[in-house]
């Protein structure tokens, strides 16, 4: 077959480009992989709880008899396998790579599991990182997973957008904090789903609430109600308010995450499912 030309008038070749169908840019997942769902936790800048959530809903994934399975998007910045108390190294198969299996049986890959030393920086420009993350769909074999969560950086650049055009993404929770700068980052958020023509299945609030130690009643430190308004304008339900807990966040810095037992998420994890 000769060399393309990119001059179709001197071409006789029926490829995609001369019938004019887009040509799908998603990677064959592993085929020891068996992957029904895929689901994106995104947010539109750092430090905002997206590793929380992705962990909190795996494990209420897993608690309800599903398969559940975590793949750390963070390259640069990864958590996940601190959040689990998972220090060990991935090992490799003639199929692929395998994923490290938390406590209760969820299925992590991570950079971090890759690495000689936890502490080592990945130090790499973002076309490497992008395909590491697509290696992380096509090598690893997940096996029967009824869940796939993607834990994603921040923003709006290579890695997620590798991932949306990569992996079969079935839908998105986008994670914000209180403050009024809410409203813009949601809204990138939500316009780079649409752009990509993927679902948004809701917001979560981080950090919404604390509770008063001696009565019990909700405090609301950043203020209340800029959820809600977001949401609205943006035409996606307000999902969950997750509070500041000490509690849960010693259990992720312990990697005992798998030990939490509040209802918070409930209606996030009836959102993936009907997604």
């Amino acid at each position: 077959m000769s060399e393309c030309t990119h001059d179709c008038s001197t071409c006789g070749a029926d490829c995609a480009s001369r019938s004019g169908e887009p040509q799908s840019l998603l990677e064959p997942q592993n085929a020891s992989s068996n992957v029904k769902k895929v689901i994106a936790v995104v947010s539109g800048k750092g430090g905002v709880g997206k590793s929380l959530v992705t962990g909190l809903a795996a494990v209420l994934t897993q608690r309800v008899g599903k398969q559940a399975a975590i793949l750390d998007a963070d390259v640069t910045g990864p958590s996940i396998p601190k959040m689990f108390g998972v220090h060990e190294r991935a090992m490799g198969s003639d199929e692929g790579i395998l994923p490290v299996e938390s406590r209760t049986g969820i299925r992590l890959m991570s950079i971090n599991l890759l690495l000689e030393n936890e502490t080592d920086p990945v130090i790499w420009r973002g076309s490497l990182i992008s395909g590491t993350v697509k290696q992380f769909w096509t090598d690893v074999c997940w096996g029967d997973v009824d869940c796939l969560y993607v834990d994603m950086p921040p923003g709006t650049g290579d890695v997620p957008l590798t991932v949306f055009q990569s992996l079969p993404v079935d839908g998105i929770l986008i994670v914000a904090t209180p403050q009024e700068l809410v409203g813009m980052v949601v809204e990138k958020a939500v316009n780079m789903a649409r752009m990509m023509n993927i679902p948004v299945l809701g917001l979560v609030e981080n950090l919404s609430w604390i509770a008063c130690p001696d009565c019990g009643k909700k405090i609301y430190p950043f203020g209340e109600g800029a959820a809600e308004r977001v949401a609205k304008e943006q035409g996606i339900p307000l999902l969950a308010r997750l509070p500041i807990d000490p509690a849960l966040a010693k259990a992720c810095d312990t990697g005992l995450i798998e030990l939490f037992n509040e209802n918070w998420l409930d209606p996030v994890l009836a959102a993936v499912e009907k997604g």
